[in-house]
Protein backbone atom coordinates (compact mmCIF):
# COMPACT_ATOMS: atom_id res chain seq x y z
CA UNK A 1 0.00 0.00 0.00
CA UNK A 2 1.37 3.50 -0.95
CA UNK A 3 1.30 6.12 1.46
CA UNK A 4 2.73 9.54 2.24
CA UNK A 5 3.38 11.50 5.24
CA UNK A 6 4.82 14.96 5.59
CA UNK A 7 6.27 16.67 8.07
CA UNK A 8 7.97 20.03 9.30
CA UNK A 9 5.38 22.80 8.83
CA UNK A 10 4.64 25.39 11.97
CA UNK A 11 4.77 28.72 12.41
CA UNK A 12 6.92 31.28 11.10
CA UNK A 13 7.17 34.73 10.30
CA UNK A 14 7.18 36.13 7.20
CA UNK A 15 10.86 36.56 5.22
CA UNK A 16 11.56 33.09 7.44
CA UNK A 17 11.76 29.09 6.00
CA UNK A 18 11.06 25.96 6.62
CA UNK A 19 11.36 22.95 4.96
CA UNK A 20 9.00 20.22 4.69
CA UNK A 21 9.74 16.66 3.94
CA UNK A 22 7.33 13.69 2.25
CA UNK A 23 8.76 10.13 3.22
CA UNK A 24 6.94 7.42 1.47
CA UNK A 25 6.70 3.81 2.56
CA UNK A 26 5.05 0.76 0.52
CA UNK A 27 6.98 1.52 -1.97
CA UNK A 28 10.11 3.19 -4.19
CA UNK A 29 10.37 6.88 -4.60
CA UNK A 30 13.09 6.30 -7.14
CA UNK A 31 9.95 5.22 -9.36
CA UNK A 32 7.34 7.68 -8.92
CA UNK A 33 7.18 11.37 -9.22
CA UNK A 34 5.87 13.52 -6.48
CA UNK A 35 4.02 16.80 -6.53
CA UNK A 36 3.86 19.03 -3.63
CA UNK A 37 0.19 20.82 -2.93
CA UNK A 38 -1.02 23.40 -0.95
CA UNK A 39 -4.90 24.37 -0.02
CA UNK A 40 -5.81 28.24 1.96
CA UNK A 41 -8.70 28.49 3.50
CA UNK A 42 -11.94 29.12 1.26
CA UNK A 43 -9.69 28.32 -1.68
CA UNK A 44 -9.26 25.73 -4.29
CA UNK A 45 -6.17 23.33 -4.01
CA UNK A 46 -3.19 24.72 -6.22
CA UNK A 47 0.33 22.95 -7.53
CA UNK A 48 3.06 24.40 -6.00
CA UNK A 49 6.54 22.12 -7.00
CA UNK A 50 6.68 18.33 -8.62
CA UNK A 51 9.62 16.73 -9.36
CA UNK A 52 10.28 13.49 -11.77
CA UNK A 53 11.09 9.78 -10.34
CA UNK A 54 14.65 10.29 -11.76
CA UNK A 55 14.86 14.02 -9.88
CA UNK A 56 15.94 15.44 -13.49
CA UNK A 57 12.67 17.25 -14.15
CA UNK A 58 11.49 19.77 -11.29
CA UNK A 59 8.49 22.47 -12.39
CA UNK A 60 7.07 25.19 -10.01
CA UNK A 61 4.15 27.52 -9.59
CA UNK A 62 5.05 31.30 -10.57
CA UNK A 63 4.12 32.23 -7.28
CA UNK A 64 7.05 30.98 -5.71
CA UNK A 65 9.47 30.16 -8.11
CA UNK A 66 12.77 31.59 -6.77
CA UNK A 67 11.90 30.67 -3.63
CA UNK A 68 10.66 26.87 -3.20
CA UNK A 69 13.11 24.41 -3.91
CA UNK A 70 11.75 20.42 -3.97
CA UNK A 71 14.32 18.09 -3.89
CA UNK A 72 14.63 13.94 -3.70
CA UNK A 73 16.80 11.71 -1.83
CA UNK A 74 15.86 8.43 -2.82
CA UNK A 75 18.19 6.84 0.38
CA UNK A 76 15.45 7.96 2.73
CA UNK A 77 12.43 7.48 0.27
CA UNK A 78 12.05 11.23 0.72
CA UNK A 79 10.99 14.20 -1.01
CA UNK A 80 11.61 17.92 0.07
CA UNK A 81 10.28 20.94 0.19
CA UNK A 82 12.67 24.13 1.24
CA UNK A 83 10.71 27.59 1.04
CA UNK A 84 12.64 30.19 2.09
CA UNK A 85 11.24 34.14 1.68
CA UNK A 86 8.05 32.84 3.53
CA UNK A 87 5.18 35.27 2.94
CA UNK A 88 1.12 35.62 4.34
CA UNK A 89 0.10 34.46 1.63
CA UNK A 90 2.19 30.79 1.55
CA UNK A 91 -0.29 29.65 4.79
CA UNK A 92 -2.13 26.67 3.87
CA UNK A 93 -2.30 23.29 4.47
CA UNK A 94 0.88 21.72 2.20
CA UNK A 95 0.70 18.33 1.09
CA UNK A 96 2.23 15.76 -1.28
CA UNK A 97 1.11 12.91 -3.85
CA UNK A 98 2.27 10.70 -5.89
CA UNK A 99 1.17 8.36 -8.87
CA UNK A 100 1.27 11.30 -11.33
CA UNK A 101 3.07 13.25 -13.51
CA UNK A 102 5.49 16.30 -13.32
CA UNK A 103 4.45 18.47 -15.59
CA UNK A 104 4.62 22.23 -16.43
CA UNK A 105 1.02 22.49 -15.12
CA UNK A 106 0.82 20.89 -11.87
CA UNK A 107 -2.44 19.73 -11.56
CA UNK A 108 -3.60 17.94 -8.57
CA UNK A 109 -6.34 15.85 -10.92
CA UNK A 110 -3.21 14.35 -12.83
CA UNK A 111 -2.16 12.75 -8.97
CA UNK A 112 -3.76 9.58 -7.24
CA UNK A 113 -2.29 9.00 -3.71
CA UNK A 114 -2.00 11.80 -0.75
CA UNK A 115 -0.61 12.21 2.22
CA UNK A 116 -2.56 13.39 4.87
CA UNK A 117 -1.14 17.19 4.85
CA UNK A 118 0.93 19.77 6.94
CA UNK A 119 0.01 23.17 8.15
CA UNK A 120 2.08 26.08 7.34
CA UNK A 121 1.54 29.44 8.67
CA UNK A 122 3.08 32.49 8.21
CA UNK A 123 2.79 35.26 10.28
CA UNK A 124 4.04 37.66 12.62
Amino acid sequence: QLQLVESGGGLVQPGGSLRLSCTASGFNLAYYAIGWFRQAPGKEREGVACISSSGGTTNYADSVKGRFTISKDNTKNTVYLQMNFLKPEDTAIYSCATEGACLRRIAPGDFRTWGQGTQVTVSS
